[in-house]
């Protein structure tokens, strides 16, 4: 290359940032938790964090997927093409805590969806919150999260239904159409599991049953006899009811069938457990067993279009319940990028403060899982909960 040349495509070089630079100067963001801007060619860029390994995968990557195919839906934004920061949350409030960091570390990120697991939801609503930053999750479903006395952060919504609807319903068929007078309730510890179970405890005493015992085992344990049997001694119930994960509810399934006085107990978990691992753990011992969880008889043609894309691009029907509930929680997203976002020729830029506006505006959203309408602390969702029974290797719908 001679030198005329190379100094004539440096002097264009220099012009062409100077004139990107002068762009970028000429907008002044007033937000009072700052603004994102992107330039010329530039990605909308999202982030997410769900639960992508360990014995929960498949609930955190059929969420993934929802987002996935809503970023395609949309293809972009104000000229912008989309771009996505995938994190795992770890299905724990440690793997919360550093999705939450890495994500905020980077500033040109706008908004995320996430968590899957409400235990990792608690840290990183806080990180995120402090941070200025928006999140929609598909599936956290603790009450507390939502509580402004107990774990709400502003910035923070979800698509999924509050477990005070999903407690309340599962007690509402065990008391009335299985006709039970006597459970019991276990759960892990975890915010989505204690707030589960406590809700339908509540829920089946205000009825009119007996609780008879409610406790907890440890995330992670394996032998989980000793609380079963104690849960016998109390009763024995004639239904059990355990919201929590795939690893310890294989193992509480399993082991219930072999603790005298409970051969013939009832046994309950909810979406936590419903996905081909959990049909996997629970084996032969889980035939019959009852599941709580979002009801996914979406009759739009907008979920029919999900789903024949879903099958094109991961060759199979979603694998967990919050797919669409993932796909909702992105477009939301999107939507508000679109209506606050200030387009400044090739730049667009986007208020923080505005992001959290517009999401709090919400209302009479038309998306997959229903019309969502947010209230002040987040809670979004068009709640609708179904009971499935697993039925050889099959979650049928039995209720209501």
């Amino acid at each position: 290359m001679s030198k005329r040349l190379f100094a004539v495509l440096a002097t264009l070089m220099v012009v062409s940032m100077m004139l990107t630079a002068c762009g970028a100067a000429e907008y002044e963001c007033t937000d009072a938790l700052g603004c994102v801007s992107y330039g010329p060619g530039e990605p909308v860029r999202l982030a997410s964090a769900l639960v992508i390994s360990g014995p929960n995968t498949d609930l955190g990557v059929d969420s993934q997927n929802g987002v996935e195919i809503a970023m395609a839906f949309k293809g972009e934004v104000a000229g912008h093409a989309l771009e996505l920061q995938a994190e795992d949350d770890g299905c724990s409030a440690e793997g919360g805590q550093a999705a939450g960091q890495k994500i905020v570390s980077d500033p040109t990120i706008i908004g995320i969806v996430g968590t899957s697991c409400s235990g990792a939801g608690v840290p990183l609503s806080q990180v995120m919150s402090d941070a200025g930053y928006v999140m929609v999750s598909p599936s956290n479903t603790s009450p507390a999260l939502t509580n402004p006395d107990s774990a709400w952060n502003p910035g923070y919504y979800r698509t999924a239904h509050n477990d005070k609807v999903q407690g309340k319903a599962m007690a509402d068929f065990a008391f009335d159409v299985l006709g039970v007078t006597e459970v019991a309730a276990i759960h892990d510890g975890d915010p989505y599991t204690e707030g589960l179970a406590r809700v339908f405890a509540d829920s089946f005493e205000a009825l009119g049953g007996t609780v008879v015992e409610f406790t907890a085992v440890n995330k992670g344990d394996t032998d989980m006899r000793p609380v079963l049997t104690a849960v016998a001694a109390a009763g024995p119930p004639e239904f059990i009811y355990y919201p929590v994960f795939t690893a310890e509810g294989g193992f509480l399934t399993k082991q219930a069938k072999e603790v005298a006085g409970l051969e013939d107990t009832i046994l309950a978990a909810a979406d936590g457990m419903i996905s081909p691992a959990a049909v996997e753990a629970v084996g032969e011992a889980g035939e019959g067993m009852y599941f709580s969880g979002p009801d996914l008889g979406f009759t739009n043609e907008l979920y029919n279009d999900f789903l024949a894309k879903y099958l094109e691009d991961y060759g199979t029907e979603p694998i967990s319940v919050f797919h669409a509930h993932a796909f909702d929680a992105t477009n939301m997203i999107l939507s508000c990028v679109e209506e606050v976002g200030v387009v400044d020729g090739d730049f667009l830029h986007v208020g923080r403060q505005a992001m959290r506006d517009c999401l709090d505006a919400t209302s009479g959203y038309d998306g997959i899982t229903g019309t969502l309408t947010c209230n002040e602390y987040g809670d979004c969702a068009d709640p609708q909960i179904t009971v499935s029974q697993l039925t050889a290797g099959d979650y049928e719908v039995v209720w209501p």
